[in-house]
């Protein structure tokens, strides 16, 4: 394999990063609002909801272990990855948009919709996203370099989150004029051409440089072997999973917890404090007062307050993530990982304790675990490239894409998991979506699972991590070891 060890121009790390902009405005609505779209504006009961999202994301995340043999076994001018970015842009956008309509069909039509278009919306993603992430595997073999590639990269992701979780309900409210559901599918029209766009950049802008000899020909069965022998990776697939369970969850029911448990006045008086209300106004003189009209309407303040602390929580994330690089470089990507999620951990905690009327305090305390948990944003993927790494230095077989999609196959359970198990709780503790106050039992249930819940599986892949064997010693002997190995092997180097 041809020693790749130089360095990404500024250009091309923009455009890689842009692959997870377009991915992540579907990825985060899936997070943010999937188990919301379902059962308050499709109006699917929560317990099918929940089978919805967890049968069909399970079928999906088994699709990434073929996917992964697929993307390793594919051979184009481009390289292995690149061209499956292109060839999927269109479809990941036109089912993305198909996924978040409301077609007007039975309840067991709706059921049967929902569960199509969303098992449809995982496999695409997993033809896209996989060959997308595999993709900074080969685009250079420098350890530093791809720390930095995963800041940019996250960077985009985070902006994607502010995105969705800060402007999507605002712009679904006004995009419908009220009526969420059409507001809901003219924004994902948007996000889908944008998403597309991006798609077709990155595909334009990058370049594999790491490719194995020619010869190297693996069997799938040997790949899985490698994988289950590999104690870093399995590692990293349970820490993988249980990460993404955390997001689903959290994520999920943000929504829930400022609509139901906090009260709507002290929302009230904290949107008046904070002056976004005045900002509000501000922007109604400047622009069709139309479109902020929603905002002046009882009942609107959770949708407020929620994007208000999603916005500042997002910027505290993005800031989080410039410190996630010097920090790795300084202590290794593991210990920074470790410790860091388990403070983030704390933080979710913390919030147990707030009345419904801590708006404020919750909204300090959403800031800080953003900041905390941002930092840990771009070591899980740049860890995994490093155990791709691992796994080349210790079988002497490059098998990049099979390790990425064993990955992916863990962030798609655990993002099904997540959410169906969301769903499922929300229907145990008596949730009712056309209840204008919920029970006191469906309340704290909603307090639990944007807290404790959460939190408590943080902790669990923060002290799964002290086994990762990967600590920055032994990632400088393996990226040393992997060079001279890669320089001694003849290579033609694709365009």
């Amino acid at each position: 394999m041809k020693n790749s060890s130089q360095r990404l121009s500024v250009l091309e790390k923009i455009g890689y990063s842009l692959g997870d902009l377009a991915a992540n405005l579907i990825f985060q609505t899936l997070m943010a609002f999937l188990a919301f779209f379902y059962t308050d504006i499709y109006k699917i009961p929560p317990a099918k909801a929940s089978l919805v999202m967890l049968i069909g994301g399970i079928i999906g995340a088994c699709f990434n272990l073929v996917m992964g043999a697929i993307a390793d076994r594919t051979q184009t001018k481009w390289g292995k990855f690149r061209p499956w970015v292109l060839w999927t842009a269109i479809p990941f956008g036109m089912i993305s948009l198909a996924a978040f309509s409301t077609p007007d069909f039975s309840e067991g039509g709706k059921v049967a919709y929902a569960f199509i278009t969303y098992l449809l919306l995982v496999v695409v993603y997993s033809a896209n996203n996989l060959p997308y992430s595999a993709l900074s595997g080969v685009l250079t073999g420098d350890m530093k370099e791809r720390n930095s590639l995963s800041s940019y990269r996250f960077v985009a992701v985070m902006v994607a989150q502010f995105i969705i979780q800060v402007l999507l309900l605002p712009l679904a409210l006004s995009f419908g004029h009220g009526d969420k559901a059409k507001g809901f599918e003219k924004v994902m029209l948007v996000f889908a051409i944008t998403g597309v766009i991006c798609f077709i950049i990155t595909f334009f802008t990058t370049k594999e440089r790491i490719h194995p000899p020619q010869e190297e020909k693996t069997p799938v069965k040997q790949d899985l072997q490698d994988l289950v022998k590999n104690k870093p990776w399995l590692i990293m697939l349970a820490v993988t999973i249980l990460v993404f369970i955390t997001l689903a969850i959290k994520g999920g029911m943000n929504i829930f917890y400022f609509k139901y448990y906090l009260a709507e006045q002290s929302q009230l008086d904290f949107l008046n404090k904070v002056g976004f209300n005045k900002i509000i106004s501000g922007l109604s003189k400047i622009f069709n007062p139309a479109a902020f009209e929603e905002f002046q309407k009882p009942g609107s303040a959770p949708y407020a307050a929620s994007s208000f602390t999603s916005a500042f929580s997002t910027i505290a994330m993005i800031v989080g993530i410039s410190f996630s690089k010097p920090l790795a470089d300084r202590f290794g990507k593991r210990n920074v990982f470790a410790i860091f999620l388990a403070l983030s951990a704390l933080c979710l905690i913390a919030i147990y304790f707030y009345n419904e009327t801590a708006v404020m305090a919750v909204f300090v305390t959403q800031i800080l675990h953003g900041f905390i948990y941002g930092i840990t944003i771009p070591l899980l993927w740049a860890m995994i490239a490093d155990v791709a790494d691992y796994s080349e230095w210790k079988n002497n077989r490059r098998a990049t894409a099979i390790i990425f999609s064993a990955m992916i196959f863990g962030l798609k359970v655990g993002l099904s998991v997540g959410g169906a198990l969301s769903a499922w709780l929300l229907s145990v503790f008596g949730y009712n979506a056309d209840a204008a106050v919920q029970t006191t039992a469906a309340t704290s249930g909603i307090k639990l699972l944007v807290s404790v819940i959460p939190g408590l599986i943080f902790i669990a892949a923060a002290l799964l991590l002290s086994g990762y064997r990967l600590n920055k010693k032994m990632e400088l002997e393996i990226e040393t070891a992997l060079k001279q190995r890669r320089s001694n092997i003849p290579q033609t180097q694709n365009a």
